[in-house]
């Protein structure tokens, strides 16, 4: 495993899906956030703490694909088609929320579902152009 190629696509996976999170949670979701102000009720954390766990994730998943790199496609397309993969297992995870989260609606389970599957793709196509078979 090339370690150099890991690290970078894992940082630059981590930012890309940061960047994507934000659209996608700070601009598209906004105003449905604040429908459900007595789930989302608690200070609003420092966003370098969003940046980080980004950027930490991006390098895990990045040594999970580099570890199945061989299972995939050559190029962003393999790397497309693992972050689908990854997204579709985490999009599950989800609906955990509304059994611990009082007031958690279904609907933002779907919704985080889906930017899951997003971040997936998204942050998979960038590890397949950066971690070659």
């Amino acid at each position: 495993m090339n370690w150099g190629r890991i690290f970078a696509g894992g940082i630059a996976s981590g930012i890309v899906v940061n960047l994507v999170d934000f659209v996608l949670h700070g601009q598209v979701m906004a105003a449905t956030y604040k429908k459900y102000d007595t789930v989302f009720s608690q200070k609003e954390a420092n966003p370098v703490y969003f940046f980080a766990a980004a950027i930490l994730i991006g390098i895990f998943v990045a040594t999970l694909f580099a570890k199945t790199r061989a299972s995939w496609a050559e190029g962003w397309k393999g790397g497309a088609t693992f972050g689908l993969f990854f997204g579709l297992a985490t999009f599950f995870m989800d609906f955990y929320n509304p059994l611990v989260i009082a007031d958690f609606p279904y609907y933002l389970s779907w919704c985080w579902g889906g930017i899951g599957v997003i971040d997936g793709v998204v942050g998979g196509a960038v590890l397949g152009a950066i971690i070659k078979r």
